[in-house]
């Protein structure tokens, strides 16, 4: 799979970075709120699992955004 360029992010970054990174911290903390025991199905209860899953989305996509297409963080494309 061809990378984004260097401040450039190409539809495959975004979809990766986006399910990848939010499912897993989804799926984190609902085991750990599983394990805690009973618990009610209120916002109050997920707020803090949502957005620890939209802060790890948005990380993956900065990190891609200042990575070039060999992988290099904070380096600009070799010509």
């Amino acid at each position: 799979m061809k990378r984004s360029v260097y401040k450039a992010l190409n539809v495959a970054d975004l979809g990766k970075g986006l399910l990848i990174a939010f499912l897993t911290a989804l799926f984190t903390g609902l085991i750990q709120l599983f394990e805690a025991g009973p618990f009610t199905f209120t916002w109050l209860t997920f707020q803090p699992i949502v957005y620890s899953a939209i802060s790890a989305a948005m990380a993956y996509l900065i990190k891609n955004f200042f990575t070039n297409s060999t992988g290099d963080i904070l380096t600009k494309e070799l010509k």
